[in-house]
């Protein structure tokens, strides 16, 4: 293995560039919003949450419960906020509960 002189990346940048080398983007923002979705809702929605997808810019939530798809769809704007904030991006434009 060659040794690079004067090249000196940190690890967050070598991964951030790895990332984009690869094309790894869209893959791990699936993953970050599952994660964000089930550390903001918590365990009471979680309990009743079968699917979260992430497909373009569109979040897909499947609920067991109905009355708490209601629920959730009078907040659909803040939910939204609240997840675009944890993911540190505006990632999410449009959320679809059913």
């Amino acid at each position: 293995m060659k040794k690079q002189k004067g090249n000196n990346l940190n690890m967050g940048e070598a991964l951030q560039q790895f990332i984009q080398k690869n094309k790894l983007e869209k893959g791990l923002d699936k993953v970050d919003t599952q994660e964000a979705w089930s550390k903001l809702m918590g365990n009471g929605v979680n309990n009743y949450t079968t699917a979260v997808e992430l497909r373009g810019t569109t979040l897909f939530v499947s609920l067991s419960s109905s009355v708490l798809r209601e629920e959730l769809s009078l907040g659909k704007s803040k939910i939204i906020t609240m997840l675009n904030e944890e993911l540190g991006k505006d990632l999410i434009t449009k959320l679809v509960l059913r």
